[in-house]
């Protein structure tokens, strides 16, 4: 059963009102891969009436007041993406598709979806219930931020969509906390896991410089961002406080992080692992034929990529579910209409990252001083791919499962540590858990960009080519690696690109086609750079292309094939040398 949508729906369950409303900017896909879908589901378990609203049109109060005003609170999400990245592409042209929309077109979410969603409750619902952000789009942009679009520095979303809370990070502990308090009349401002407006700072809050000065001068932004990125540990972060206008943004630490037990129970829940009716009815989601039948294996990523956003949101910890709950969620995939025995990816943010970490994390925190990854692998950071090769190994053996597929995407590094499995890891990868391509992620092969965006040297990925083909060659099998790039990253220009083309067709033998231009996305350190112009590191300046045409021509000389020679070059070539004319 899914949670209900309409007045029909919720009349069929014998509810008058719901006791919380979610409005997200996606298709309703009850699946543990949407985010407002768990933190329904979530709630449902804690015995609370949960209905969600997908996609709700602005132009009248029809769609937003169809389930009626929450008993409890409104729980507002822009949807699995920022808006604005789903919107726009990186060089500013509209999106024309959109995978989480019916039918495919983009045209239900609106730009900054939080901010519209918020004003659309309000101007239906006058003096309503709290409005509380989450997702992706309010978790990133929860403090002062850069935003690429508007090219300037704006001040938290909970303020500019005029909020009452922001649940930030992997929210269900913070929002059964919130759901539960609000139930008993309680104060939820001491929830972690939080962002809330007040008058006043609450005591033994580190205080970070104003939005005011920050969005006036790029050095005291660098230095607030530092500390932002600092407290984003749940071990060791304190609380954060930050004027806004008249009044302060309040930053609680982080939520605990889950450990196995409460993570499997979140992944029991009864997903549908589909679309809802009313939204399937519209037409096909392009998302499903990618989430419908895949499984998340564990959450967080310590790799720290200064373009990515996932440390900030997921946290730099890795948790990972049992085995017993991965392959429950697939057995249970075995019973579902239109299941093929095919599952599609069994993952994370990084594949291989399941199963080891750092046991330092859990007592004492993440290091502050350096990265797990970069420039090099942690030597305390125990690299083992045998959990991962285990749970495959089992997944494959269930009846009714034909082929397991992992495109998650790999880390070329954490194979090149793991001394004792890593050849047994790449040797399962190629005999049966290949569909075709797999994919790595250099992003470039310049060093000094690499380092800008930290990210281990290229050496890492030949290696494992050479391996990934070898292995592949022994399972008699034609695969292949699909490499993705990154163009117009601070510190890349022209040449940079025309190297990485030449080392492209020379070492890795292919013409890329995975290349993707830089976007600039809220709370990332390449964000910072493209903002100030600097290495927020060395301070030392930074190359940034930001003229339109010359990042599209960035791609264009790593995308752009070969020209062939003139027909008759081609002849010669062949060994037909063109006769002499005679007479």
């Amino acid at each position: 059963m899914f949670l209900p949508t309409t007045q029909n729906e919720l009349a069929r369950l014998g509810w008058h009102r719901p006791d919380v409303v979610l409005v997200t900017g996606d298709a309703y896909i009850d699946s543990p891969f949407t985010g407002v879908a768990v933190i329904g589901r979530v709630l449902a378990a804690a015995g609370f009436r949960v209905g969600i609203i997908d996609q709700p049109a602005l132009d009248s109060g029809a769609d937003i007041g169809r389930l009626g005003e929450p008993l409890l609170f409104w729980g507002v999400t822009g949807g699995s993406v920022d808006s604005m990245v789903a919107n726009y592409t990186a060089t500013g042209k509209r999106r024309k598709t959109d995978d989480h929309t019916p039918g495919g077109m983009n045209t239900r979410r609106p730009d900054r979806a939080v901010i519209a969603y918020s004003n659309l409750i309000r101007a239906h619902f006058k003096k309503t219930r709290p409005i509380v952000l989450g997702g992706i789009e309010a978790s990133l942009r929860r403090i002062a931020h850069y935003d690429f679009w508007s090219n300037r520095i704006r001040r938290s979303i909970l303020f500019d969509a005029k909020a009452d809370l922001l649940v930030y990070g992997m929210g269900e502990t913070a929002v059964l906390a919130i759901a539960r308090r609000l139930q008993k009349g309680l104060d939820v401002r001491d929830v972690r896991g939080i962002c809330y407006p007040s008058i006043e700072k609450p005591d033994g809050y580190q205080e970070l410089p104003s939005f005011a000065a920050v969005a006036n001068d790029k050095a005291l932004f660098t230095d607030m961002f530092h500390r932002f990125y600092q407290e984003n540990d749940p071990v060791t972060a304190t609380g954060l406080v930050q004027r806004q206008d008249t009044r302060y943004l309040v930053q609680n630490p982080p939520s605990p992080l889950l450990d196995q037990m409460a993570l499997d129970a979140v992944y029991a829940l009864p997903f549908q692992h589909a679309a809802h009716p009313e939204a399937i009815a519209k037409g096909n989601i392009r998302a499903l034929e990618t989430i419908g039948f895949s499984v998340t294996t564990h959450r967080g990523c310590y790799g720290e990529c200064n373009f990515c956003a996932i440390t900030v949101h997921q946290g730099r910890t890795v948790q990972w579910r049992s085995p017993s709950s991965v392959l429950a969620e697939v057995r249970n995939f075995t019973k579902l209409p239109g299941f093929k025995g095919i599952v599609q990816d069994v993952g994370g943010p990084t594949a291989n990252m399941y199963g080891f970490e750092c046991k330092k994390k859990h007592t004492q925190g993440v290091c502050r001083n350096r990265r797990c990854l970069f420039p090099d692998t942690c030597a305390r950071l125990p690299v083992s791919h045998q959990p991962q090769l285990h749970l495959l190994e089992k997944i494959r053996r269930l009846p009714g499962v034909r082929k397991v597929f992992v495109r998650s995407g790999i880390r070329c590094d954490l194979v090149a540590a793991d001394k004792k499995f890593a050849d047994r890891y790449l040797s399962q990868l190629a005999a049966w858990h290949v569909s075709g391509q797999l994919k790595v992620a250099p992003e470039h092969a310049d060093p000094a960009v690499l380092a800008l965006m930290g990210k281990t040297p290229i050496d890492s990925v030949l290696d494992f080519k050479r391996r990934f083909e070898e292995h592949s060659r022994k399972a008699c099998k034609e695969q292949f690696l699909t490499y993705y790039f990154i163009a117009a990253h601070p510190g890349c220009g022209r040449q940079q690109m025309e190297a990485l083309k030449t080392f492209s067709g020379s070492r890795l033998q292919i013409s890329p086609e995975q290349v993707q231009v830089f976007t600039p996305t809220p709370s990332t350190y390449s964000s910072l750079m493209y903002w100030t112009g600097r290495d927020p590191f060395s301070g030392r300046p930074v190359f940034v292309e930001r003229n339109v045409l010359e990042k599209e021509q960035q791609k264009h000389i790593l995308t752009r094939k070969p020209h062939p020679p003139p027909v008759a070059a081609r002849k010669r070539s062949r060994g037909n040398p063109r006769k002499p004319k005679t007479g």
